[in-house]
Formats: C-alpha cells, structure tokens, sequence
C-alpha cells in the first residue's frame, strides 16, 4: 500500500511539473508578442478586392470584414512584422453592401471550391516595395507578387490575382450563371471577369 501511494504522489508532481512549463512556454511566447514595436494582431487590418462584370469590365468591390494572424506577424519594424506572417480569412467574413450578393458568392462560387471555408496565405518581403503573397484557395496554392508602401505606420499593399490560376474557372463559371441577368451589359453578353485586384491596409 505504502509503494502504491509513493508511485501516485510521483505521478501527480510529475504531472504537476509538465503542466507548469507548459504554461511557462506560453508565457513566454506571449510575452515576447508585446515586446515587439508592431505587431499586426494588434494592427487594423482591411482586406478590400475588386472583382469586375460586363464586357466593359464595370467593378464590384467587396471586402472581407475578418482576419487572423495565425503565424508570426510581429517585430522592431513593420517590415519586420509583415514579413513571414501566415493568415486565414472565413469566406464567411465577405461584405459588398449587399447580402444577395454576399450569399451568391458564399455559396456559388467558394462554395463549389474544394475545402474553400478559409482562405489561408502568407505574405513575404522582398525589398523595400514589393513583395509576394502565397494564397491557398480551391486547394492550391499560387504566389502573386505585390507592391506596397509604408507611409505614417500603414502598410498598404496592391496586387492582382487571376482566380485561373486556382483552377476556379468552374466556380466562375457557377456563379456567373446564378447572376447571368445582372452580369449582362448593354451588348447582351453576360460577363464575369477572372482577374481580381487586392488593396490591403494595416495600419499600426
């Protein structure tokens, strides 16, 4: 009886002891966070696109109102913190002041991706105007390049993503069809563009 209760107390200090550094590493982890000049969870970020309609390429634009940075995202410099950051944005978070349209492009287009309920990335810094984005969507995975600026503590970003670099041409596809009648221009044709600009801004 006296060996069983030796080997639980042993267990339980041991146990006991894993827990606290455990929670030591997070501390840590955490602590370094606020340590750093910059860090863009704490940064207000804005993901704007504009995609385009009709043969005249007429645009639409959207955001996505949510972001989390899931890796990285913090140092001495805003570089420094936007270099290497990882990110995933719920297609969910989509907004274009219109909620018919908001729920078209959830369901006809994400929505016939393959496993499309985030979009994930990670944005890298090349020198002291452009960069590249590596975006995850539809299953693949495509660099686009960027140019951005730093001006008064906001790093603002601009590039251009042709969604057939995804393989989505189908879910264009789909979701022209459901909005056939007001994709129509003036010359009859029903139009959705494949090319989609993206301005975003996260202002320290």
């Amino acid at each position: 009886m006296k060996k069983v209760f030796i080997l639980l107390l042993t267990i339980s200090l041991s146990a006991g002891f894993t827990s606290c550094k455990s929670d030591k590493k997070e501390t840590t982890a955490t602590e370094s966070e606020k340590k750093a000049a910059f860090s863009l969870k704490n940064a207000t970020n804005e993901i704007n696109f504009t995609a385009y309609k009709f043969t005249e390429k007429t645009p639409v634009g959207g955001q996505f109102r949510q972001v989390e940075i899931t890796t990285g995202g913090s140092g001495n410099t805003i570089k420094e913190a936007i270099n290497n950051a990882e990110f995933s944005i719920p297609v969910s978070s989509i907004f274009t002041k219109d909620s018919s349209r908001d729920y078209k492009i959830q369901k006809f287009f994400f929505g016939v991706m393959s496993n499309t309920k985030l979009l994930s990335g990670k944005l890298m810094i090349e020198n002291d105007s452009i960069g590249s984005a590596m975006i995850n969507m539809n299953g693949v995975s495509e660099k686009i390049p960027f140019k951005y600026t730093i001006v008064n503590n906001t790093f603002a970003m601009s590039a251009t993503m042709d969604i057939s670099n995804w393989k989505a041409l189908d879910a264009l596809a789909s979701l022209n069809k459901v909005c056939e009648a007001l994709h129509t221009g003036s010359d009859g044709i029903s139009k959705t563009w494949s090319d989609v600009a993206l301005n975003i801004t996260s202002k320290f």
